[in-house]
């Protein structure tokens, strides 16, 4: 049963950096997405044992692991796509003036993504997300890949805090690595992304 695949990467591996060395690229979508690829759809495939058996004295685990493993499909898919080798600078239109409008500044936003994306406790991610339910942007942060997480907020812009996405360049000074995001930021893949969630 394959539900899920690995997307290629928009870009070649080399393509971000000095940013992001590709060397790191190759290792983080080739083996770890390509892991959670893997992992959602082998869960995937165990759920229907456990139905097919009536037994599912194993759900709540299977049903944990699934969430994490789709949620890290689901935030690498966009990560890949919310850089660019032509990235950086600063939002223009409908997404700079809502991020005016919420959180004051661009400057004000910049700060709080890249202090929710450098400070969050262990592995996970800070992420720009649209919540619909009061049509407004949010940030929020993401531990591992599903934790702490508005339930109908619309991912739109996501920086990889695990260590897989920075490490064998930056070693441990996270706040480096979230300083180079900004530069390869795709942002009109992230505005487009903002249309669309507004027009639900």
């Amino acid at each position: 049963m394959t539900v899920y695949t690995l997307p290629d990467l928009p870009y070649d591996y080399g393509s971000l950096e000095p940013h992001i060395n590709g060397y790191i690229l190759e290792l983080h979508h080739d083996k770890h997405h390509a892991a959670y690829v893997k992992g959602a759809n082998d869960t995937l495939e165990r759920i229907a044992e456990a139905r097919d058996k009536g037994d599912f004295s194993s759900i709540v685990g299977l049903e944990k692991t699934l969430a994490f493993n789709v949620s890290g499909h689901v935030l690498h898919s966009l990560y890949w796509e919310n850089m660019s080798p032509d990235g950086g600078e600063r939002p223009e239109g409908d997404l700079a003036e809502a991020i005016d409008e919420y959180f004051g500044s661009f400057e004000g936003f910049h700060g709080q993504l890249s202090a929710a994306t450098t400070l969050v406790q262990g592995s996970g991610w800070g992420v720009l997300s649209y919540e619909p339910l009061s049509k407004r942007l949010i940030v929020e942060q993401v531990y591992d890949h599903h934790g702490n997480v508005a339930q109908t907020s619309v991912p739109l812009l996501a920086f990889d805090a695990w260590e897989h996405a920075y490490y064998l360049q930056y070693k441990n000074v996270r706040p480096d690595f979230v300083k180079a995001m900004w530069e390869v930021v795709n942002w009109q893949d992230v505005a487009a992304r903002y249309e669309a969630a507004k027009a639900v």
